[in-house]
């Protein structure tokens, strides 16, 4: 019988509780240790976790015998300092996006953990939703056309944060499903915002991506907006696809609608547009947590020594753009080139998935 992987979160704020109370439903894995400065947020998560160690110091902590991985959701300007101890202590490491806090914190990580021969694994969730999934599946497939554009929205009411602008906290959502779907790196990224409320942290931003063969996609982002929004269109040559987070059940409807310019014409009365309107179609979507499944998918890489779907590369990629918004920002809203993007293995099979396997 093979031994449970003890595994320890630094980080009790929103999202370690959840990420504590998936892998502890993992059959080859428990929560060993939990971190937190704050003991009050240690005692809120004490109940959850009877049995489970405590400690409010890092490397206390980081030297509990017998600790296999460490998992860090904290704030990004941590996420390098504590992944690189964890690694360097002989951890296997699952970050909160975004990865890190620039492109070079992200590649001495992946050096760490590559040289160390230990699992590194971003938490780009998404990924991991049968929404996202099922998008992937039919633009690759051809079922929409050649993909052409891509729509994003994400905006709430706050949560402001203090040390990341909007873009660097909501995008990377955005940024890795767009990565995945489109299968390459884009060329260039233009990025314009705003700060209202805290001088030098935008609230507002808009972020475009040019990719080749003229295929674009833009990323609106916003802390000041009173509506919750999670919507992204996805338009091909023959059908678009509308994805709606926030819908219970139908996330994901098809639509047979595309544009289409006459081959020929001698003069421009001859020009004409031809629209198409066709049916709606809403594919059935599998109902799974995605955290869930992504923590699952983290312990068995650890355990058949796999390279994650959300690897440190991937991770890497999305800080890539992130740090090229910034510099835009800067300068402007004007064009920043990219170059050291890994184009996404778009013929590599990706690696397999089962949200059933902590259940079992």
């Amino acid at each position: 019988m093979k031994q449970q992987l003890a595994v320890g979160i630094v980080g009790c704020g929103y999202w370690g509780p959840n990420l504590a109370r998936n892998i502890s439903l993992h059959p080859d894995a428990g929560i060993a240790a939990l971190c937190d400065l704050n003991p009050d947020r240690l005692e809120h998560v004490r109940r959850m976790h009877p049995g489970v160690r405590f400690f409010t110091d890092f490397q206390r902590f980081l030297a509990m015998p017998g600790l296999d991985v460490v998992v860090v959701a904290t704030p990004v300007r941590t996420h390098h300092a504590l992944a690189k101890a964890a690694l360097l202590a002989g951890k296997h490491v699952l970050i909160e996006k975004p990865m890190a806090a620039s492109v070079a914190e992200c590649e001495d990580l992946i050096a760490i953990a590559r040289s160390e021969g230990l699992t590194l694994m971003v938490g780009h969730t998404y990924l991991f939703s049968e929404p996202v999934r099922k998008i992937a599946d039919i633009i690759r497939s051809g079922g929409i056309g050649e993909l052409k554009y891509i729509n994003c929205q994400r905006l709430n009411l706050g949560l402001f944060q203090q040390d990341i602008n909007v873009a660097w906290d909501l995008a990377p959502h955005d940024l890795s499903i767009i990565l995945h779907v489109m299968g390459e790196a884009p060329e260039r990224v233009n990025c314009q915002g705003n700060a209202h409320i805290n001088p030098g942290i935008e609230d507002v931003t808009n972020l475009s991506l040019g990719f080749k063969r003229h295929r674009f996609a833009t990323i609106q982002s916003s802390w000041l907006e009173p509506r919750k929004v999670r919507q992204m269109t996805f338009v091909g040559t023959h059908k678009m696809i509308v994805y709606d987070d926030l819908q219970p059940l139908e996330k994901i409807r098809i639509y047979d609608v595309r544009v289409e310019c006459p081959p020929h014409y001698d003069s421009f009365a001859e020009f004409h547009y031809s629209y198409h309107y066709g049916d709606c179609y809403l594919p059935r979507i599998e109902q799974s947590e995605p955290l869930k499944t992504m923590c699952s998918h983290f312990i068995e890489c650890i355990r058949e020594q796999r390279r994650p779907l959300t690897c440190g590369q991937r991770g890497l990629d999305v800080v890539r753009i992130l740090e090229a918004s910034s510099s835009s920002l800067r300068d402007g809203g004007g064009p920043i080139s990219l170059s050291g993007l890994s184009s996404p293995r778009r013929n590599e099979r990706e690696p397999s998935l089962n949200p059933e396997a902590i259940a079992s």
